[in-house]
């Protein structure tokens, strides 16, 4: 049994495979064609080759296969950054399980609503997240999805099976189970869209293959390579560009970080010679800080790569310098396209410039609000298809008319400039979103559940300028009455009582007496920005 999702058109298919960019191959085959003696994942005091790899993963899918599991079926899982957050993607890959790999720092909400949209048959999750510390957030979720009837624990909270239990014990490796086809979903990646309701990205054996095939090519991984993996497993840039998949695809070696600490993670960096990173601009400005107390550790290192916001030309000009290594900026989304700048570009190109695609069928245009193509170093919206940029979220149809247009390009809100050889610099986005250091909150979102409270009667989210994270969120709230008695804290308790994530409760909270609206009627976040950036100047002064 196949999951549904919207497929590309055959004919852009059969091109895809003729070129040989889809090669039929399923995800598994990332690591059972890796030399098997080469290490695969250093993750604290434990390492792990290829055929440690391949043999817990082929552990789990047999267990897994004995409890009904089957091509077909869907999973959530939630780990932090441990060695088996691998083990268990490529278990479900083996036996054709999708699964959704949830953030770590994701609450009640957002595995709520994954639940929900893709009514799952298995949980795996750690008992170091307070939500499965007891049985008592699962039987929540069971009871909101009849079919999600079996859970998986990485640790010792004793109400479910545990992974390492599993892994010790099971000696059965026998599968009848096989992949899904490459051409249909392997599993779902998190969108940082602006509605409300998360969105989730259906990504097929083909295309994802194809995007880790190109991107290490590009960034010149090898056996030798060692990455470090600092930022969330789960999330794209550390999955797929070219990440912990780009390094298993040559043989090379991935190594756990607990977070991107520059502390924590210089020590890595020395003890197992790592030579690429890949961070985010505030975790990278830490690190620009720290750096020159800890020069021998980092002798080692040969590439930093920066993506998921915007970086500063002033801290990309520091990278050679304070780290001595190369700069490589990334602009990629979880919907597909990856746009790099080159090793072999000038320094300027690399520190004002996102890259450019990695792919000839990149299909890019930069449009105006009319849809036109404008011309280089116009502003305009980045619109895009090809062979793994997606054709639509999963059972989202309203949301896919709004942003995939008839032509099947995908309309992403960022705001960027093309310049006369490809190249793309963000200057913005036309999504109501706020990019918080890398981690996208929709604005929708919180303002609905603001709205829920009793002494609120509007409620607008909207970014605010910050020297570390690049953006912050601010919420204008207008009170119902004018004796109100809210607080800023009273607020961000009353959100968390919903379970969501923490970074995505409102950094600030300006109470006002009414919303400034566009001519349309909306509310005027145009407006709201300028607000909140003069009322931060004026703290600078006072």
């Amino acid at each position: 049994m196949s999951i549904a999702f919207t497929p590309w058109p055959e004919s852009f298919a059969k091109t895809y495979r003729e070129k040989g960019y889809w090669t039929d191959r399923p995800l598994v085959d990332l690591i059972d064609h890796a030399p098997q003696d080469n290490v695969a994942v250093l993750c604290g005091e434990r390492s792990l080759t290829y055929r440690d790899l391949c043999s817990q993963s082929k552990k789990l899918a047999a267990y897994l296969q004995r409890l009904g599991l089957k091509s077909g079926d869907t999973a959530v899982v939630q780990l932090p950054n441990i060695a088996e957050f691998y083990v268990v993607f490529f278990a479900l890959m083996r036996i054709g399980v999708a699964p959704v790999n949830a953030l770590f720092s994701h609450n009640e909400s957002e595995l709520k609503a994954y639940v929900k949209q893709i009514e799952p048959t298995l949980l795996i999750a750690s008992d170091g997240h307070a939500l499965f510390r007891n049985d008592a957030f699962f039987k929540t979720l069971s009871e909101s999805s009849e079919g999600l009837k079996h859970a998986l624990i990485v640790g010792s909270a004793g109400w479910a099976d545990s992974l390492d239990s599993v892994l010790r014990l099971s000696t059965d490796v026998s599968l009848s189970a096989q992949p899904s086809r490459a051409d249909d979903v392997a599993f779902f990646q998190l969108s940082g869209g602006s509605t409300g309701t998360p969105k989730l990205i259906p990504r097929t054996h083909n295309d994802y293959f194809f995007s880790v095939r190109r991107s290490a090519e590009i960034c010149q991984f090898t056996s030798s390579t060692h990455y470090l993996c600092a930022l969330p497993c789960a999330h794209n840039f550390p999955m797929s560009s070219p990440g912990a998949f780009g390094a298993f695809h040559v043989g090379g070696c991935v190594v756990m970080a607990s977070s991107p600490d520059a502390t924590t993670c210089f020590e890595l960096i020395k003890r197992h010679q790592v030579t690429v990173a890949a961070l985010v601009p505030p975790a990278l400005a830490l690190w620009l800080q720290a750096a020159p107390t800890y020069k021998d550790a980092l002798t080692s290192l040969v590439l930093m790569q920066v993506g998921g916001a915007k970086l500063s030309e002033s801290l990309a000009r520091q990278v050679p310098d304070v780290l001595g290594c190369q700069l490589q900026q990334i602009l990629g989304m979880a919907e597909g396209l990856v746009n790099y700048t080159r090793l072999d570009d000038d320094i300027d190109t690399i520190v004002t410039t996102q890259g450019r695609p990695m792919c000839s069928l990149d299909e890019v245009k930069v449009i105006d609000e009319a849809g036109n193509e404008v011309g280089a170093n116009v502003e305009g919206e980045l619109v895009t298809r090809g062979p793994y940029t997606v054709r639509g979220y999963f059972k989202a149809p309203e949301h896919n008319a709004k942003v995939f247009d008839h032509e099947g390009f995908y309309h992403s809100g960022d705001l960027v400039r093309r310049d006369e050889n490809g190249y793309l610099t963000v200057v913005g986005r036309d999504k109501d979103q706020i990019n918080r250091g890398g981690e996208k909150i929709a604005a929708e979102e919180i303002e609905n559940l603001l709205l829920k409270h009793e002494l609120v009667m509007h409620s607008a989210l909207v970014s605010m300028p910050d020297d570390m994270m690049g953006e912050k969120s601010c919420a204008f709230v207008v009170p119902k009455m004018a004796s109100h008695g809210m607080k800023s804290i009273t607020l961000r308790k009353y959100l968390r009582g919903f379970g969501v994530a923490d970074y995505k409760v409102p950094d600030r909270f300006e109470f006002i007496d009414s919303l400034p609206l566009t001519p349309v009627g909306k509310p005027n976040k145009v407006a709201l920005r300028e607000v909140i950036r003069q009322r931060l100047l004026q703290d600078k002064k006072l």
